[in-house]
């Protein structure tokens, strides 16, 4: 299984650099206030990609950070009542 997937790399690893070699033309990208930035293709879409991905991990770590929140007050709930099975409390005398 392995050798499967180090030749699935290996076959994404030789994708990804032929389209990087295929795409070194320049680009100029126009921004707000005349500001303007000039980069091979490849770079700018590996730019954008990366900016991307940043922003999809820091739209989802709000969720994330409230589920392990709420995981670790189960679980203490889960031992309190654990403890309470194991060692219930004496019934009251009349």
């Amino acid at each position: 299984m392995t050798v499967l997937t180090w030749a699935a790399r290996l076959i994404i690893f030789l994708f990804l650099l032929v389209f990087a070699i295929r795409n070194t033309q320049a680009v100029t990208l126009q921004f707000i206030l005349d500001y303007v930035w000039e980069a091979p293709l490849v770079i700018v879409l590996l730019a954008f990609f990366a900016g991307g991905t940043i922003l999809g991990v820091l739209s989802v770590l709000g969720v994330i950070f409230r589920q392990r929140r709420e995981i670790s007050q189960l679980k203490r709930q889960a031992g309190k009542s654990q403890l309470a099975v194991i060692a219930p409390e004496p019934p009251a005398l009349p």
